[in-house]
């Protein structure tokens, strides 16, 4: 955990260990108020999936009564 001074003073340093996969936690007067991570490159890809699920014809009709219950549902 750094304070926010030395996390301006060793951004650099900080973003290298964030890339290695180190914890950095970033402090106001001790407390924790952000949390540095590396950006994934293959992180919520648009489309990464595609092709690959399929969606039954029907699979947005409504619940039957007794599963919709169980989600606190009302039957229409």
């Amino acid at each position: 955990m750094v304070n926010v001074h030395q996390a301006k003073t060793e951004l650099s340093r900080l973003l290298e260990a964030a890339e290695r996969g180190e914890d950095v936690i970033i402090a106001r007067a001790g407390v924790p108020v952000a949390r540095l991570v590396p950006v994934r490159a293959d992180e919520r890809v648009p489309g990464r999936l595609a092709g690959l699920i399929r969606l039954r014809d029907d699979f947005d009709a409504p619940l039957p009564a007794d599963v919709g219950a169980g989600f606190g549902v009302e039957p229409k």
